[in-house]
Order: C-alpha cells, then sequence, then structure tokens
C-alpha cells in the first residue's frame, strides 16, 4: 500500500526490508479494514431484510409506500462486492509485494464513503427529508470514519471525515427534492454546517490515532529489524544480554581489528560413539551438551560465533570489547569441564571436552551475501587456537592455552601446568603451551 507522508515509511536510512515490512503490514491492515466492513454490510442487509420481510407493518405507516426487499439488496450489494474486490487485489499485490497506488486508495476511499450517501438518498425518497436526516444514515459516515484508521494513513481519514461531510451537506442543503420539504431546524444550513463540522473533525481524529497505531507498528518492525540483523550476523545462539548490547552499537564497531580470545571446544570421541547410536539420540545428546556449554559462554560475557559439528567457536572480546577477555575464556573454560562432568554424572553417554584458546588480535567483520551476511573474525590468532584445542589428545589433557594467554591470566594461572615450547602443525617455531585441566 502506498506509503504515508510519515518518514518511518519513506527515510532512506532505513533499510529496504524494513520498508517492505512496514508496507505489507498496512497492506495487511487495509486487508482486515475492508473485511471488516463486509461483515459489517452484511450483517446490516441481513438486518435489513428480515425487519422489511417479517415485520412489514411496523414500518408501513412510517413510509409513503411499501419497500421491497430487494432494494436494500441492489443498494448494498454492490457496495460488498467492491470491497471483495479490494480484498482479491490486495491479496495478489501482497503474494508479488507490490504496494497499492495511491490514487486507487483515494479512489477507493471515495466509493465507500458515498455508501451512506446512497442510502440517505433512499431513506429521503421513502421516509422524507426530515425523518431521513434525523434518521440513521448520517450516522453511517462514523463506521467509516472509524474503520479509515485501519488505513494507517491520516491524510486517508482526514479525506474520509471531508468527503462524509462534503456529501451529507450537499444532500442536506442541494437536493431538488428537498425543495418542497417543510421548514424543519434539520434542513437550516447553520445545524447541517455544525453536523458536518463534527464528521470533518472526526476524520482528522481519526487520522491522529491512525498515525499512532502507525508509529507503534513502526517502532514493533524497526526492532524487529533490529534483532533480525544481529541474529542474521550472530545465529540464534547469542545470549539475550549480548543482543541488547549489540542493537545500540554502530555498524562500524563491529568491523575492526581488535584483541580477540578465541576459544575451540571439541567433544572427544563424540563421532565414533555417534556411529552405533540412533540418529535422534545423536541430536539429543549434542543438542544437551551445547544447551550445557552454550549457557557457560553467554555468562562469561562470550558468543559462541559457529557451530562446527561436535565442537564450535567461541569468541570473547568481540564483537563487544572485553579488556579482560583471556581470563573471561579461561574461567569459561574451567566452568565447562566442571558443567560437563555435572551433565555426565548417571548418563549412558558420558563426553570429554578438548578447549583450546589462544588470545591476540584479529579482523572482525561480516562476510556473505546482500542476502545473507555472517559475523566472523579472521586471522592467525583463530587458526593457532584451532591447531592448540587439537593438541589435547597428544597431551590427553582437556583445556590448553598459548603463551599469550598464560601471561593475561596472572594470578588466576597459579595452577597452569607449562608443557614447553611445542611444535604444531603449519608453523615454523615451536609454540610454547601451558596445560590449565
Amino acid at each position: 500500500m502506498a506509503a504515508a507522508p510519515d518518514t518511518d515509511a519513506r527515510s532512506p536510512t532505513q533499510p529496504a526490508d524494513y520498508r517492505h515490512a512496514l508496507s505489507r503490514e498496512i497492506l495487511l491492515s487495509e486487508r482486515r479494514r475492508a473485511l471488516a466492513l463486509i461483515a459489517v454490510l452484511l450483517l446490516l442487509l441481513a438486518i435489513i431484510v428480515a425487519f422489511l420481510l417479517l415485520l412489514p407493518e411496523s414500518y408501513e405507516p412510517l413510509i409513503r409506500t411499501r419497500l421491497s426487499p430487494f432494494v436494500p439488496v441492489v443498494v448494498l450489494a454492490p457496495f460488498i462486492a467492491y470491497e471483495l474486490l479490494i480484498v482479491v487485489v490486495i491479496g495478489r499485490r501482497l503474494a508479488r509485494g507490490r504496494d497499492v497506488p495511491v490514487f486507487a486508495r483515494y479512489f477507493g476511499t471515495l466509493v465507500e464513503t458515498s455508501l451512506p450517501s446512497a442510502i440517505l438518498l433512499i431513506q429521503i425518497a421513502v421516509l422524507g427529508p426530515v425523518q431521513a436526516l434525523g434518521f440513521t444514515g448520517p450516522l453511517l459516515y462514523f463506521l467509516f470514519i472509524v474503520l479509515s484508521t485501519l488505513r494507517l494513513d491520516f491524510w486517508l481519514s482526514a479525506f474520509t471525515g471531508a468527503v462524509a461531510a462534503v456529501e451529507l451537506f450537499a444532500i442536506a442543503m442541494l437536493d431538488p427534492a428537498l425543495a418542497d420539504a417543510p421548514a424543519d431546524l434539520t434542513l437550516t444550513v447553520g445545524y447541517n454546517l455544525v453536523r458536518c463540522a463534527i464528521l470533518l473533525i472526526g476524520g482528522v481524529l481519526a487520522g491522529w490515532v491512525a498515525v499512532r497505531l502507525r508509529r507503534q507498528l513502526s517502532s514493533t518492525l524497526a526492532a524487529i529489524a533490529a534483532r533480525e540483523r544481529v541474529t542474521n550476523l550472530f545465529g540464534q545462539h547469542v545470549s539475550p544480554q549480548v543482543v541488547e548490547r549489540l542493537l545500540g552499537a554502530s555498524a562500524e564497531s563491529l568491523n575492526e581489528t581488535r584483541r580477540v580470545a578465541v576459544m575451540f571446544v571439541d567433544i572427544r570421541g563424540f563421532t565414533e560413539a555417534a556411529s552405533k547410536r540412533h540418529p535422534a539420540a545423536v541430536v539429543a545428546r549434542l543438542d544437551a551438551a551445547f544447551a550445557v556449554l552454550v549457557d557457560v559462554v553467554d555468562r562469561h560475557g562470550g558468543i559462541v560465533n559457529k557451530f562446527l559439528g561436535d565442537g564450535f567457536l567461541a569468541l570473547f572480546g568481540a564483537p563487544l570489547p572485553d579488556p579482560h577477555a583471556a581470563r573471561s575464556a579461561v574461567a569459561a573454560g574451567r566452568e565447562m569441564l566442571a558443567a560437563a562432568e555435572r551433565n555426565n554424572a548417571g548418563h549412558d553417554w558420558p563426553f570429554r571436552l578438548g578447549i583450546g584458546i589462544h588470545v591476540g588480535d584479529v579482523v572482525t567483520g561480516t562476510i556473505g551475501s546482500a542476502s545473507r551476511k555472517e559475523f566472523t573474525v579472521i586471522g592467525d590468532t583463530v587458526n593457532l587456537a584451532s591447531r592448540i584445542e587439537a593438541m589435547n589428545k597428544e597431551f590427553n589433557s582437556q583445556l590448553l592455552v598459548s603463551e599469550a594467554v598464560w601471561r593475561d591470566l596472572g594470578d588466576a594461572a597459579a595452577d597452569a601446568v607449562p608443557l614447553g615450547a611445542r611444535p604444531i602443525r603449519g608453523y615454523d617455531a615451536p609454540v610454547p603451551l601451558w596445560r590449565v585441566a
């Protein structure tokens, strides 16, 4: 649906997917408005036809002739058909991801708001001008003014009120059938100006309500879009606390060179054990293990950047800075080992962890296509952390750290056992390692 003049839907600073989502929600609201109007018109038609068929004696003394039940059908059926057409058109536009032109919305408003005018003209012919203008016809305008709020467009609601005011005034003052009508207060210019002014004010107030609804919808969609951006970049395995901090971070702050503690975690022997079990049991066990380990990472301010089969890559100090990234990573590693022991207690499928941690400068940023991007870290720090984790097999250990991590630990490294400089695949010089557990 064509955007209202609010800047929230037209601002070039908003992402295209946000503007598309807002436009789609406005179209859905417009379709709900049309469906509600169809329901009201069908109910009104059923009541009128039933009244004409079942209680003719109650209205015949008030009108000049007996009214056929087909008259309300002839009047209301085209408007109901028109609203059904609107529902169909909006459905097709939604399916194609396209909007409805502005002129079509104003034309539709003009057609719909003319329905009370058509009913009022029929009532004047049947009841007489004084009775008709004091009966239900003028009240029907408010039905369309109220429902216009679902268009979420101030100017369309105001236009609805203006059309209602102009048409009611024209009928009350200019209809040739009123020339011979008896003098009555309801036919004076001042009386009808006041009544039409109320219709116009009602349209403006409905527009104000529509703007408020639109702004609330816009704020909700903006929040959803921001959270989806974080989820798309960092995955669903990010703690709510980190998400809240990331929502306030600028995109530029996520793309830079920074000091990060990189942790690789592997569940030892999982592949061999999994080959002897049903796939459903394998997935259940892996999910249970990850639930425990990821929770520990969250509590220590890290994020799980990637799941790697039966392991994962976790980051401390990215995408949000942490001056004690190495300490946070080692503390998380220690707690993960303790949590794994508790999780293994009484379980017929215990698991053993291998954890490797290295700290250093990495390049952080987003990579991917225009439709799908992912936050990642690149650099030798990442490669060395992976190699250190693999060295757990050689030492039958569970938590190994590099010399850079050991230096950052300070007093927390009191129980670390030096393993000396060890040759590591892919590196010319031996790398000093420490066993923490």
